[in-house]
């Protein structure tokens, strides 16, 4: 009989301090919650990143690997933003990488935005803003390269 009692005793008591704590930590999280919630603007709370600026863009590292991918192979800009690419040659084959409009990039048109002359264990910058319409896309021109799928998409958001 003692230990049964014993038992319910320790068992209520541990339930007491269970159901106190969780109302104290669901009381300090709500008003945290919310005072983040209005510490945070709208119009970024909708983009997963900051967007860059002509004075200051954002960095986004493209991998270009010895299988004829670029990883990642879709990247997400805001309308008007200025990124810089950083592209890193993983392998030892050489690359290029050409970014713009999607038409331009795919068809290596002459004048669009690019880096040729990516050498294995390399990375070369390209800064783009992305200020027209769209839609953006990228591509490596290397004989065969762009037939085997070394290609990517660049989504607009906010046009």
């Amino acid at each position: 009989m003692r230990t049964t009692r014993r038992t319910t005793i320790t068992g209520f008591a541990a339930l007491v301090i269970t159901a106190s704590t969780l109302v104290a930590c669901s009381s300090g999280s709500s008003s945290a919650s919310t005072s983040a919630a209005t510490a945070t603007p709208q119009a970024s709370a909708s983009l997963a990143f900051t967007p860059g600026t002509k004075a200051h863009p954002r960095v986004v590292v493209i991998t270009a690997t010895d299988q004829l991918m670029f990883m990642p192979m879709v990247i997400a800009v805001a309308k008007g933003e200025t990124v810089t690419f950083q592209v890193k040659n993983t392998g030892t084959i050489e690359h290029e990488f050409m970014v713009g409009p999607k038409a331009d990039a795919f068809a290596d048109k002459e004048g669009t935005p690019e880096i040729a002359g990516i050498t294995g264990g390399t990375t070369k910058s390209l800064t783009v803003t992305f200020d027209g319409p769209g839609p953006y896309a990228f591509a490596c021109h290397a004989t065969g390269h762009f037939e085997a799928g070394m290609k990517g998409t660049i989504t607009l958001i906010g046009s």
